[in-house]
């Protein structure tokens, strides 16, 4: 105890700040009053939930304690009626009133918060990030409230929030120009096409996430005014960094194909199971994002297309010429085939995928469902300079012979294997001894045993649930 005592505040400040486990900390704090006062002081995170009751009460300790709190995550995962009653409104407003320093707030399962507690919320002047997963009774009005008197909000993030169908909160958002991360995920009743309300919010725009419950299709119809707005408004991309796009429809002209055909900096793009996407808008958007390092598409198969779709999803090797073409940076590549059926007869096949490789710096590649990748596949990537990290699931047509090569691929840590059916103990025979690899992880692949991992890599994880084939 006489040793803490005689260490000067910012030595014993600086070894405080470096225990990062919220555990180790709280068992710190605890074992005298000096380290309990800085830890006090120093804590500026938070993350609470189910175990807050009476949750009023708590929260309000919680809050006096650490008195310099900016990033408090509240989530109920799980919660039910006997654990006691959900944080409420009234526990926002006590955020408001004795959290000067919140910039982050993540709400997660919180069903009893409203539109009132959001108002609360409004005063928070330097909030930045808010993040709102499943809160039922949560609308587009007390989302319009918050950000009216949240001038510095930069992130936006709502998954679920069921009741959201009104968006003048995104047209206010645009034209404050502040945001520069913007998620919604399944939020029924927006669809594409109220986008364009963020106006001359794009320009800030940096990462847009954007993903519809194919369940729940709010179809909304487009008439020509709307199409008109999309043509004719400037939608300033030229800051977008990364672009997640997840069971849209995108049509010609219109919606999210205009934002396609217009970002020039992109580094990220991620595509998965969007109807309408045609080999000329890859293309375009090769030309104009140079930068683009990471690209990830899960495309339908002819079987899963959506018969109301004009311009159904017909993605070939020409979009992937493309991008080796035009992207010298690319690192990651994943490309997957929807679940269940069979993958369309004029996508990808195996000259597309090659190219990339041959031509990019790939590091990272991971195919699902890809059936035309097989042992030529494997023995092409012998010559993958750059390749780090290979998952292959669902790839059917590799056998033995194929997965053997990987002893010979030059710079392969990573390997992942997963419900790969022509694979068996025999083709990792050459890695076993070898340590060639820092990790390898084998699932639900029938013909691999624990015993045949053994020894393939410096860490191995293995896993066998056979319920898939069934």
């Amino acid at each position: 105890m006489m040793l803490v005592d005689n260490i000067p505040d910012h030595i014993l400040w600086d070894i405080l700040s470096r225990v990062e486990k919220t555990i180790d900390r709280n068992s710190l704090s605890l074992t005298c009053k000096r380290l309990y006062q800085l830890d006090n002081s120093q804590r500026h995170s938070l993350r609470v939930g189910c175990g807050m009751d009476p949750a009023d009460e708590a929260l309000t300790s919680l809050c006096s304690r650490f008195i310099n709190l900016s990033k408090i995550e509240i989530t109920y995962s799980g919660w039910m009626s006997k654990l006691g009653k959900q944080l409420d409104d009234k526990g926002l407003l006590l955020l408001a009133n004795q959290c000067p320093c919140l910039c982050d707030l993540a709400l997660s399962y919180c069903t009893f918060i409203t539109d009132v507690g959001l108002r609360y919320l409004a005063s928070c002047s330097k909030l930045s990030s808010l993040r709102l997963n499943f809160t039922p009774r949560i609308t587009g009005c007390g989302i319009l409230s918050l950000v009216v008197g949240c001038k510095n909000l930069s992130r936006l993030h709502l998954i679920r929030c069921l009741n959201v169908s009104s968006v003048e909160w995104l047209e206010y958002l645009g034209k404050l120009g502040t945001l520069e991360d913007l998620s919604i995920k399944n939020c029924r009743a927006i669809g594409e096409g109220d986008l364009i309300k963020l106006g001359p919010g794009w320009q800030k725009l940096k990462r847009l996430q954007f993903e519809v419950d194919p369940n729940y299709r709010y179809m909304k119809v487009y008439d020509r005014l709307s199409v008109d707005r999309w043509q004719k408004q400037h939608v300033a991309c030229e800051n977008m960094l990364e672009l997640s796009l997840v069971n849209c429809i995108i049509s010609s002209g219109r919606g999210l194909a205009c934002v396609l055909g217009k970002c020039r900096n992109l580094e990220k793009v991620h595509l998965d199971m969007c109807v309408g996407v045609r080999d000329f808008d890859i293309i375009c958007l090769s030309q104009r994002s140079s930068n683009l390092k990471s690209v990830s598409f899960r495309v339908p198969s002819d079987f899963s297309l959506p018969s109301l779709v004009n311009n159904p999803l017909r993605l070939t090797d020409e979009s992937l010429y493309a991008l080796a073409e035009n992207c010298s940076k690319l690192e990651s590549v994943r490309i997957s085939f929807s679940d269940g059926e069979f993958p369309s007869s004029s996508s990808f096949t195996l000259s597309g995928i090659l190219c990339l490789i041959q031509k990019c710096p790939v590091r990272q590649l991971a195919l699902d469902h890809v059936y035309s990748f097989n042992d030529v596949g494997m023995e092409a990537l012998c010559s993958a300079e750059y390749l780090e990290s290979l998952e292959l699931v669902r790839c059917q047509e590799i056998s033995d012979e194929g997965l053997q090569l990987v002893s010979q691929f030059p710079q392969l840590r990573v390997l992942h294997i997963s419900k790969c059916l022509g694979v068996s103990d025999d083709g990792l025979k050459p890695l076993v001894g070898s340590f060639k690899l820092d990790t390898l992880a084998v699932e639900d692949c029938p013909l691999i045993s624990e015993r045949g991992v053994q020894g393939a890599a410096k860490s191995v994880s293995f896993r066998l649930d056979l319920s898939w084939m069934y």
